[in-house]
């Protein structure tokens, strides 16, 4: 596994575009031009209004946790096969998703398993998380006996990762908010379902019954998932999705599924058999999570926000052994390979790959 090349930078590709590259922690988003757009929306039919924006959304292998990338011995700056097993699992939830009828989701084509062409849409700034058990951050609160969790009472006498009666919807802010009393403007902050309907513009909703809407289509996302996962004796735990509005053919704006559903950078996966036994096995990136802090000097690090510029330069420091990387590989390609039902293979030189198909079938690279 060590001879295949990760895809860790992914903000550098030659691919033609107008304005600058976004660079998030793990995706990067090249805007095409408004000629391209026209030319592949009539080229390949792509089922969207004419003059609809569209973007390469590249995947890297490059791996985040508590707000910082984290990198390998040897070179190894990123998980192989990380790319490919997010895209391929979210990817096959977007599709189950459209088979049982809930909402679009951004994605018109998929050239690559490292790429999605995507169309734009007006984001919500809301991080829709849903929870079906007490544990993590959630838990680590409820322990020191906070029991009002996003406007939601917990009642007395829940134990670690104990099941909840129905899945809970805490939602957190998605960038910073600004100019609302209750409100810290600090990204990733916990709100609650009032603090969205009295703020409605703020968060993006064109109405109060697309927040209704948002959360109905979380509940029946998540329960779509869960109970594919549950076939392959796989808990789901918790998860976040993300929302926005993009113009139908007929002219209308509708609220559609963005980023990425159900994957295992983005959602907490137990397996059954070990938690029944009464053990956590992690099939996502919870168990990388736990590993950082079971081995960095000081773990208080990772969790208390007031010590980021420390937890920053420890990112920067610290190398992990390039085994740690190959294992987290596994469990990645491991979960996705179950998900999906086949095998998913990891590109030897996914770079290269991308660059070609971009410019050999969608004309997109730029000739230097």
């Amino acid at each position: 596994m060590t001879s295949y090349k990760v895809l860790d930078v992914n903000d550098d590709l030659p691919i033609r575009t107008k304005g600058t590259v976004h660079s998030g922690k793990v995706r990067s988003v090249y805007w095409l031009t408004d000629e391209d757009s026209a030319r592949l929306i009539s080229e390949k039919g792509y089922q969207v209004p004419k003059g609809t924006e569209l973007a390469i959304m590249v995947i890297s292998d490059r791996i985040s946790a508590f707000d910082c990338i984290w990198q390998g011995e040897n070179g190894l700056n990123g998980v192989p096969g990380k790319g490919v097993a997010l895209n391929t699992v979210a990817s096959h939830w977007f599709k189950l998703f459209d088979q049982a009828g809930l909402a679009g989701n951004h994605i018109v084509d998929i050239p690559h398993p490292y790429v999605w062409i995507v169309r734009k849409a007006s984001t919500v700034k809301v991080e829709a998380i849903a929870r079906q058990y007490i544990t993590g951050s959630m838990w680590r609160d409820y322990s020191k006996g906070v029991r009002n969790f996003c406007g939601l009472e917990l009642p007395e006498g829940l134990t670690a990762n104990q099941k909840l009666n129905e899945v809970l919807i805490t939602p957190s802010t998605k960038g910073i908010i600004t100019g609302v009393a209750d409100i810290p403007a600090v990204d990733d902050v916990n709100i609650t379902r009032d603090n969205i309907l009295n703020n409605l513009a703020v968060f993006n909703f064109k109405s109060v019954e697309d927040v209704t809407k948002y959360e109905q289509l979380l509940v029946e996302g998540f329960t779509l998932i869960s109970e594919e996962l549950a076939k392959l004796d796989q808990i789901f735990v918790d998860t976040k999705f993300e929302f926005g509005y993009v113009e139908d053919i007929d002219g209308t704006d509708k609220l559609i599924y963005i980023d990425e559903v159900g994957t295992p950078d983005s959602s907490r996966i137990w397996d059954g058999v070990a938690f029944r036994d009464g053990k956590i096995v992690e099939n996502s990136k919870e168990g990388f999570r736990q590993l950082l802090i079971n081995n960095v000097p000081d773990s208080d690090v990772l969790l208390n926000k007031d010590r980021m510029p420390e937890r920053e330069q420890l990112a920067k420091d610290y190398i992990l052994p390039e085994s740690v990387m190959l294992s987290v590989s596994e469990t990645y390609v491991g979960i996705a390979s179950k998900i999906v039902g086949y095998d998913v293979t990891i590109p030897t030189d996914p770079r290269a790959e991308v660059v070609a198909i971009l410019d050999q079938q969608y004309g997109l690279i730029s000739k230097l």
